[in-house]
């Protein structure tokens, strides 16, 4: 059928598939939607959210059709910009397809895989897996909480679990566009659901197929080599990082390249017992030495190991507190109502002009200081006491182990020391650390008149790297207004969040810290992915390239061309 190409029909078009009410085209509604988290932003024709993956597959093709550009977007929870426009430039019109109406989960095999469809959340699978005492391979979102299992998948995310590793899989379900502008549905799921995308998508849609069906051994759903790349705490390479050539494929890493929209990933037996062990510490050379000695003596390594250092304490605990106490008596369950309620006010306050932008999360910070202190007694202790923080979480036969270790080590002592938390205690020190991803972006909200802008850097050390505490000269923290570091310290992968002075030039400052970063032997990102922030490894760029031959889908990204076949 030839299609007239004009916005209007376009967008009737749409409407005839979704619904009138499931296509935004008003800037106060699509603000949410074209707004990174943290950095990026533009604008675009539409919004689109489909409640079905045909609906999903019927809107690609008639995007196809009308030569427009696709951002798939989930949760909207990416980090350096990758899930939404970024600027200007672009030579076609912008439609975003937000997925997050599409939350099928389908545990397989009596619960040791799911299926995981477009929109599908960490939180909701987690609540799935519980009462099978499974796990997926993250935690509500090691750096932005409401992360989305696919959003994961794509972006390289996680990895903040020592024993599962990074979100990785061969088995998916996605749609490409080929070179010569034809739509394929590719089923590489290794589950029979039909023949045609009509039958495939309703009937994964539905639960329509066999679940118990067959593993095919030579394909991966997680990644399966994770802990022996930890383990070679000598290696001069990083553990993980995101152009990884070993960890691209299809579906993995490909950061909004194709349209994806189910995967199959393993979960994971939970433990029988778990126990959080705070340490701190003033000198972080004892902390390098704990890694060693678990990585290399432990038969068993522990769940996690998350470092904090003060700066990252204090973000958190003054800038995360609101998002501490929702979830510890609403559970994760409740955000997603508590970020759409954000959008939409935030979307008709801001057009208000003598109403401060953001207005939502102003309030709430407002609020949160109001309120009792929420950290627990020794935790306060600790922060006075202690730059550096290490979380551990032990299971099982590793909490004698940990025990054990942690006695001997600081039994001589000057510089730090460790206490085994109680329930309550453990709980808001891992709850504290997962929230504090957005410190900066709050802290910039509240300080905006004295910062000129945020600078994530998302590091994978070399696994060598035993000066990972001191990487920057002084020179570099004075133009800082807020230094927030942290870390899943066991792969040294480093969360950099620096806020920018007012003032200074954020690009030549990024370029002598890449520089700094180079020089060590480092790689970045780590996890995330390179979204707008990154110009992307010659590795990382084919593999877009091979995913994405027209550059329809999120072009941009790495610091690639915006133009269709990339000119």
């Amino acid at each position: 059928m030839k299609l007239s190409n004009t916005n209007s029909d376009f967008l009737q078009a749409l409407k005839q598939i979704v619904g009138v009410r499931q296509v935004l085209t008003a800037e106060s509604r699509t603000q949410f939607y074209r707004t990174g988290i943290r950095v990026g932003g533009g604008t675009c024709l539409a919004v689109v959210l489909p409640k079905t993956l045909l609906e999903i597959w019927q809107v690609l093709k008639t995007c196809v059709a009308y030569d427009k550009i696709v951002i798939m977007q989930a949760a909207n929870t990416g980090l350096n910009g990758g899930s939404t426009p970024y600027g200007g430039g672009y030579d076609r019109d912008i439609v975003i397809i937000s997925t997050l109406k599409i939350d099928n989960l389908v545990l397989l095999n009596g619960g040791r895989q799911v299926v995981a469809c477009a929109g599908s959340t960490l939180y909701r699978l987690e609540d799935k897996l519980k009462p099978l005492k499974r796990g997926p391979h993250s935690v509500i979102g090691s750096s932005c909480i409401g992360a989305s299992v696919i959003g994961g998948v794509c972006n390289s995310s996680g990895g903040n679990l020592v024993n599962r590793g990074p979100a990785f899989t061969e088995l998916s379900l996605f749609a490409q566009l080929t070179d010569a502008g034809e739509l394929k549905l590719i089923n590489h799921l290794g589950i029979e659901l039909g023949e045609t995308p009509e039958e495939i998508l309703t009937n994964l849609q539905q639960g329509n197929f066999d679940h118990n069906p067959g593993v095919d051994d030579s394909l991966m759903a997680s990644d399966r080599d994770y802990q022996q790349r930890v383990r070679a705490i000598h290696a001069d390479t990083p553990a993980r990082f995101n152009a990884d050539k070993r960890r691209l494929h299809e579906s993995s890493g490909c950061a909004g390249k194709l349209a994806v929209f189910a995967v199959r990933l393993d979960t994971f037996e939970e433990p029988e017992r778990e126990q959080v062990f705070y340490i701190g510490t003033n000198d972080p050379r004892e902390l390098t030495a704990l890694r060693k000695h678990i990585l290399t003596e432990f038969e068993e390594l522990p769940e996690m190991g998350e470092y904090m250092h003060r700066s990252y304490f204090d973000g958190s605990d003054k800038y995360c507190k609101d998002l501490f106490i929702v979830i510890k008596y609403f559970g994760t369950a409740f955000l997603p109502k508590l970020f759409a309620f954000r959008g939409r006010v935030d979307g008709y306050m801001n057009k208000v002009p003598f109403l401060p932008n953001k207005l939502v999360d102003r309030t709430l910070q407002g609020i949160a200081r109001l309120l009792p202190d929420h950290l627990p007694k020794r935790m306060r202790d600790y922060r006075d006491r202690y730059e550096h923080h290490l979380m551990i979480k032990a299971n099982d036969a590793v909490v004698e182990a940990t025990q054990s270790l942690l006695e001997e080590f600081f039994e001589s002592s000057s510089s730090g020391t460790y206490f085994v938390c109680d329930q309550a205690e453990g709980e808001a020190a891992l709850l504290h650390r997962f929230v504090a991803g957005g410190a900066a972006a709050r802290y910039a909200l509240i300080h905006q008149d004295e910062v000129g802008g945020i600078m994530p850097l998302d590091i994978a050390l070399r696994r060598n790297d035993d000066e990972w505490y001191h990487l920057y000269p002084a020179e570099i923290f004075e133009q800082l207004a807020a230094p927030f570091q942290l870390a899943h310290f066991f792969c040294m992968v480093f969360h950099h969040d620096f806020v920018v002075k007012k003032g200074v030039d954020p690009e030549k400052l990024k370029a002598e810290l890449t520089q700094i970063l180079d020089d060590r032997g480092a790689k970045y990102p780590a996890e995330h992915n390179v979204g707008h922030l990154y110009r992307a490894e010659d590795d990382l760029r084919n593999f877009y390239q091979q995913c994405d031959p027209s550059n329809s889908f999120n072009p941009g990204i790495g610091k690639t061309s915006k133009c269709k076949h990339y000119a």
